[in-house]
């Protein structure tokens, strides 16, 4: 607990120190760097000002990034490769689906330096990932359902992409946590980023799972889903809900206690330290990088007493 306490007070104070102002270029003719998401989320809006704050700082490069138009492995492939031919030097990427991008991703990879973020693709030709531990992501969240449900209880997940690495990390981590417990993780929905569906998922969960005593928001969509079918439902409150990420909904359910707590992650600082990186990278400066290719950004828990500061150091972040 006093671990948990340092990281979350470091996680604030850094939130705080990346608040500056800066300003953004559009010279044309400076190398591009592109940070491509998995899909269109709210989620990804700190990410936007960290590649702003980036760019800031490093005004000969282009930084962008890039929302697929849907949340498929063609689709993103399709807008990598797009990115190649207009000349991009450095793609981060969110992978949809590694496992079945492979292929694609060292096609990437062998045209332009390809970083990972947030959905590792550790099989592939990428030179490193910087994210969360999805391990200890789901690990966390399984504290949350143990201090919430000392006496036990069935819990039902609620995903995006079933495939991608993050999600198959966290529900893994969760299932891990709870061993020993008579906490049970019984299922998880996935919903390829479709939010109606997302919200449907839950819905039809409650009909065809009436014992369910737990729910878990794996992305960031999915708490708020959760939310709004249960408050539809008249259930919220008698069921426990265990979420992920900062969405206003699931900070506003946290501090009204109807959410546990929410496992939160850093994509500020995803996209911050990556374009920094890939810039260094790209000049032949390969310190960075790590001998195992990973760079872990922590993850903390945001519980009741945690969301007003919480919330004035993600305004603060964003210069509000």
């Amino acid at each position: 607990m006093k671990q948990l306490k340092r990281n979350a007070a470091l996680f604030f104070a850094g939130l705080m120190l990346s608040a500056a102002p800066i300003a953004v270029s559009h010279a044309a003719d400076k190398p591009t760097l592109a940070f491509v998401v998995n899909g269109a989320s709210d989620f990804w809006k700190a990410a936007e000002a960290g590649v702003k704050k980036a760019q800031g700082e490093m005004p000969d490069y282009q930084m962008e990034l890039k929302y697929p138009e849907q949340a498929s492995v063609a689709v993103q492939q399709r807008l990598m490769e797009d990115l190649v031919s207009a000349g991009v030097k450095g793609v981060m990427v969110s992978a949809v689906d590694p496992k079945t991008q492979t292929d694609g991703l060292n096609k990437i990879g062998s045209q332009t330096a390809l970083f990972t973020t947030d959905s590792d693709a550790p099989q592939t030709n990428r030179v490193a990932y910087i994210g969360s531990s999805n391990i200890d992501a789901g690990m966390q969240a399984a504290e949350i359902a143990k201090k919430a449900m000392p006496d036990g209880g069935k819990c039902i997940g609620f995903v995006g992409l079933l495939g991608a690495d993050n999600a198959k990390e966290r529900i893994q981590g969760m299932k891990d946590g709870l061993k020993g417990t008579k906490i049970e993780l019984t299922d998880v929905r996935g919903d390829d980023i479709d939010q109606t569906r997302a919200k449907k998922n839950v819905e039809d969960a409650l009909v065809a799972s009436p014992d369910v005593t737990c729910m878990v928001g794996f992305y960031s969509y999915n708490t708020p889903r959760i939310y709004e079918a249960l408050r539809d439902a008249g259930k919220l409150g008698q069921i426990t809900v265990v979420g992920f990420d900062d969405d206003p909904i699931t900070l506003g359910g946290v501090k009204e206690g109807t959410i546990a707590a929410t496992v939160v992650q850093q994509p500020f600082e995803w996209a911050y330290q990556g374009m920094k990186l890939m810039a260094a990278y790209l000049k032949g400066d390969k310190s960075g990088v790590p001998s195992n290719g990973l760079i872990i950004i922590p993850t903390v828990i945001i519980g009741k007493d945690d969301v007003d500061k919480y919330a004035a150091s993600l305004k603060a972040m964003s210069g509000k």
